[in-house]
């Protein structure tokens, strides 16, 4: 046995299998892959990495696989699965996903198959189990990626830590003791208070850390530029989770015009400005705006660059991510029914409606050019569907 030392969950227990895979080069790379993107940029503190997270989300998977009295295999499955859960990342995490069209669950499957992970895995797991697992099918699927699972748990909990924002701080101790193994995860009704708080915790963390107005503007110049590397034959999107954080830095930053224009304003901080806000929770349909294709989005910039005078790919039309919070369906078990946990928590029905109150369209221009178009009809050129 060895022990990692976390800076949340204090010393954790790694066996010899676990050893195996930690110190092949898919895990190794998360280390090199910042859990929150660019959003060290508003957080300086906000430095950690998916490796982190990853065995993180391990050490509360078997906290979880003791509490449902799960056999040493069982248990093990669950461990590997929270380990492995976010081996498909690509650079800066969900930043990069917004440009490539497949998401990271399934590049973790494509990598585990194709990498040496598969030889270690099939010594002791059924491959195909361990991927269902990874994305949340099967018995166990629940537990790494469902409402309530160790992933969610462990991110609020060390996104809150390195950001220094509190909102994030959720009773994982709750939680799990209150959660049992019926055909599907399920939470006992003793707890339905540690889930509103965690959902609460997600609620307030969308604005303050994951939709950070300033980080949604860093986020959104980021994925222009790894857009133009994917289009520059750079950057191979098909291969995306071989790259870490650097390489992508370092490819842009060896290139010319607006690929490196765009990377020397993120390295110097010198970011866009929000010239137009289109609150969701003041239009009649908020879905929406979700609903905009990217073809719509990409002809709104190219005719405002046109009319406003700007060059070609310094207006950027910026949808938010829409805020699901799948916490609403979790199973909750009550008087020997199963209800969904939004049915019985007035708490959890109202977030329903107020989940749009912090959502907002926005475009975003070069800060040279903010003053020059506070006056235009930004409007006239975003088509909502109906």
């Amino acid at each position: 046995m060895k022990f990692i030392r976390d800076s949340l969950h204090g010393n954790l227990q790694i066996n010899e299998l676990e050893v195996k895979l930690i110190d092949t080069p898919q895990i190794q790379r998360l280390r090199r892959i910042k859990q929150l993107g660019f959003t060290y940029l508003v957080y300086p503190g906000a430095n950690h990495t998916r490796f982190e997270h990853s065995i993180g989300a391990m050490y509360l998977a078997s906290r979880l696989g003791n509490n449902l009295q799960l056999d040493e295999d069982k248990k093990e499955l669950i461990r590997v699965c929270a380990l492995l859960h976010d081996a498909g990342h690509g650079p800066f995490s969900h930043v990069s996903e917004g440009v490539v069209d497949t998401s990271h669950e399934e590049l973790t499957s494509k990598l585990i198959k194709e990498s040496q992970l598969s030889d270690i895995l099939s010594e002791n797991f059924n491959l195909n189990d361990v991927i269902k697992t990874i994305n949340g099918e099967g018995l166990f699927g629940q537990v790494i990626s469902g409402e309530l699972d160790v992933d969610r748990m462990d991110y609020l909990l060390r996104d809150s830590y390195y950001t220094g924002v509190a909102y994030g701080v959720i009773d994982v101790e709750r939680l799990i003791y209150n959660m049992e193994l019926e055909g599907t995860l399920t939470l006992r009704r003793k707890g339905v208070q540690a889930a509103e708080s965690m959902l609460l915790a997600r609620y307030f963390m969308y604005p303050s850390v994951y939709q950070h107005h300033t980080t949604r503007i860093i986020n959104s110049m980021f994925r222009k530029c790894l857009k133009e590397l994917f289009e520059t034959g750079t950057v191979d999107p098909e291969n995306i989770y071989q790259y870490d954080d650097l390489d992508i830095i370092t490819a842009a930053r060896s290139q010319e015009g607006y690929i490196k224009d765009m990377i020397s304003k993120l390295d110097n901080r010198e970011l866009f400005k929000t010239v137009f806000s289109m609150k969701l929770d003041e239009i009649e349909n908020p879905d929406a705006v979700f609903k905009l294709r990217s073809e719509d989005i990409i002809t709104a910039e190219r005719e405002l660059s046109e009319d406003l005078g700007i060059p070609q790919g310094y207006v950027i039309v910026d949808v938010p991510e829409y805020p699901s919070f799948d916490e609403m369906k979790t199973q909750v078990s009550t008087n020997g029914a199963r209800v969904k946990l939004g049915e019985i928590s007035t708490i959890v029905s109202a977030l329903k409606d107020a989940r749009f109150n912090h959502a907002d369209l926005c475009i975003y221009v070069p800060q040279e050019y903010s003053s020059k178009v506070s006056e235009f009809s930004f409007e006239d050129y975003i088509k909502i569907p109906d």
